[in-house]
């Protein structure tokens, strides 16, 4: 059975009827109004600015270097997008990534073959988003809190184990291997497995049903809870996925750098926060995207490449990704205001007249 809504006729002689569907917005119109066509629309626009203006921007070489440096934001981000539209956070990841990188390379040290050292390394970043989630779903601590004190703890532990020093002497077939490009081309070979990581987290998170579990939890836990979602659980996995994760970061930052420190990675977690956030997965939980993180992790990457390029110091970089993270949160907050103001507007008068009452002589 349709649904159908009565309106006036071209003449306004008689009222005929009129479906849903024809006052719906067409699919282009829907998706140009989204966060994510947003995001998109203005990474474009930077682009288009910095081909102008930033010396040698649009080189590619350059580009060969922006995959490398947002490889790591984007591999933690993709996970990130779980935990966060469940309604939590993790701020521990870049501990995660420095303690798994540390522990890379003191187990190579010691002995242990390269692949094994990183499949360990991979696990204890598991392990440590394992611990993450436990605080969070068993004890029913606040993820903020709890991953506030990891990070430290992470940190410290990643310090602990080298102090001051580093471990760079790793074999160039290692090293080479992640920095390697197609051919000729400066295109690297790590957009291969960035790109199988997208689209497996892209279904994961809207076509499954642990997928849609997440979402619903980001809502309402009890409501996700009376629906038959195991709320525990799956956010204990959505940790353990971004520890995991983090996980691979900490032996991928290794490689590309050569270099397996304690202070590795410092200041990885607000670029990846921002990243998510511009790419309008909520903070409160509850609604994002894949594509949309997406943009949004190219969007940081850009401008701090356009700023390294324009002489600009890691500071800088710094000082503008907090504005970027902090506006990203704003804009959200008062569009979702801009939206209930308008659901609650006044009717207009036509609206609220009473509907005429049909005399004997028309009927």
């Amino acid at each position: 059975m349709s649904t159908t809504l009565s309106g006036p006729s071209t003449d306004g002689s008689a009222t005929a009827p009129r479906t849903y569907a024809d006052s719906a917005r067409s699919p282009i119109a829907r998706l140009l109004g989204t966060r994510d066509a947003a995001v998109l629309g203005l990474l474009l626009a930077v682009v288009v600015y910095a081909v102008a203006v930033v010396p040698n921007f649009d080189s590619e070489l350059t580009v060969y270097f922006l995959v490398l440096d947002v490889a790591p934001i984007l591999l933690i981000a993709l996970p990130m997008t779980l935990v966060i539209v469940t309604g939590e956070i993790d701020l521990s990841v870049a501990s995660i990534v420095a303690v798994t990188s540390v522990l890379f390379g003191v187990l190579t040290r010691e002995g242990a073959p390269i692949a094994l050292a990183a499949v360990l390394a991979v696990l204890a970043g598991a392990l440590a988003g394992a611990v993450n989630g436990l605080l969070v779903t068993r004890l029913g601590l606040p993820s903020l809190a709890v991953t506030i004190g990891t990070l430290a703890l992470y940190r410290g532990i990643a310090v602990g184990l080298l102090g001051t020093t580093a471990i760079t002497d790793w074999p160039e077939t290692w090293t080479d291997a992640v920095t390697a490009t197609f051919g000729e081309t400066q295109i690297p070979v790590i957009v291969v497995p960035l790109a199988l990581a997208v689209v497996a987290f892209g279904l994961l998170l809207h076509f499954t049903s642990f997928g849609r579990g997440l979402f619903a939890i980001g809502l309402s836990s009890e409501s996700a809870r009376f629906s038959g979602v195991d709320v525990e659980r799956t956010k204990l996995l959505a940790f353990v996925l971004t520890g995991l994760v983090s996980g691979v970061a900490g032996v991928y930052f290794t490689l590309r750098y050569g270099s397996s420190r304690g202070d590795n990675a410092t200041g990885l977690e607000l670029q990846v926060i921002a990243a998510v956030l511009l790419g309008g997965v909520s903070i409160f939980g509850g609604r994002g995207a894949i594509p949309g993180v997406l943009g949004g992790v190219l969007l940081i990457g850009v401008i701090g490449s356009a700023l390294r390029l324009d002489g600009q110091s890691a500071n800088v970089i710094q000082i503008v990704t907090g504005v970027l993270l902090v506006l990203s949160v704003v804009s959200a907050a008062l569009l979702g205001w801009l939206s209930r103001r308008v659901r609650r507007r006044p009717p207009t008068a036509a609206e609220a007249a009473p509907p005429a009452v049909p005399t004997a002589g028309g009927m």
